[in-house]
């Protein structure tokens, strides 16, 4: 959160690449056991206590150096790039906290690739939300290639008119965002129980906000697409029900077996 804050923040004009190499070398420190204020402490306690990598803590900084200096991206496997650094890190940091079920027959790698994946569908619903709010800082977080595709130009995302070119570009992009939302589903129920219900409540919340898009008619430019209240705490035991289940490796084998 405090990495993130530093290019998005209130002091983002202030930070230059230069702020980005000291940020790192006090991650390397805290990570080393020599954390600068009660925050790091608190990071270099954990990362003492649990198996934490520091590389998706380095990757996510080198996505804040990427918003220094890009503004576009001409694809997907681009966005995808910026995008596993901003929020794809977040999963990889969060397993080893988190646990995997002892019972879970589910290699560790796809649990980690389910973790990822969830963090790449948030950041996507994240771009695809506050697309408006982004063209007004000069940012557009979509391929230019796609947007070329459906006859789109940077133009016409800084105008902000919804059109049926625009509807159209839009639902391949939620398309595309839902199918990482499906991809991690398969690895949260391998996660530990008590990590299960946050998980599957994040999931389904964040997934909520490509249907108000929908819901908008596709205008990400002047509405900002949210889950109402009402809608949050509906989907609460929605999620506590489907942490109660056993992990997917486990029913599978036990119907194999049967």
């Amino acid at each position: 959160r405090r990495t993130d804050g530093l290019v998005d923040g209130p002091n983002a004009s202030h930070i230059t690449p230069s702020a980005l190499d000291r940020w790192e070398a006090r991650l390397e420190d805290l990570f080393a056991g020599r954390p600068y204020d009660m925050f790091d402490a608190a990071l270099s306690d954990t990362v003492s206590r649990f198996p934490v990598d520091i590389q998706p803590f380095k990757d996510m900084i080198e996505g804040m150096r990427m918003d220094l200096k890009k503004s576009r991206y001409k694809d997907f496997d681009e966005l995808y790039l910026y995008c596993y650094y901003v929020a794809g890190t977040v999963g990889l940091m969060s397993v080893p906290i988190m646990g995997i079920a002892p019972e879970s027959l589910a290699s560790t790698e796809s649990v980690y690739n389910a973790a990822l994946d969830l963090g790449i569908a948030n950041q996507l619903t994240n771009i695809l939300r506050d697309v408006g709010e982004d063209a007004r800082r000069g940012r557009i977080y979509l391929p230019q290639g796609e947007l070329a595709k459906y006859g789109l130009s940077d133009e016409d995302v800084f105008n902000g008119k919804v059109t049926d070119k625009w509807r159209s570009f839009m639902k391949n992009q939620i398309k595309r965002a839902r199918m990482f939302f499906e991809e991690a589903e398969k690895g949260v129920t391998e996660l530990s129980q008590a990590s299960r219900w946050p998980v599957w409540a994040s999931l389904l919340l964040y997934r909520q906000i490509l249907d108000e898009i929908e819901a908008n008619d596709y205008d990400n430019f002047t509405k900002r697409a949210y889950v109402s209240k009402v809608k949050k705490f509906a989907s609460l035991p929605n999620a506590y029900g489907k942490s109660l289940l056993s992990p997917i490796s486990t029913r599978q084998t036990n119907l194999t077996k049967a």
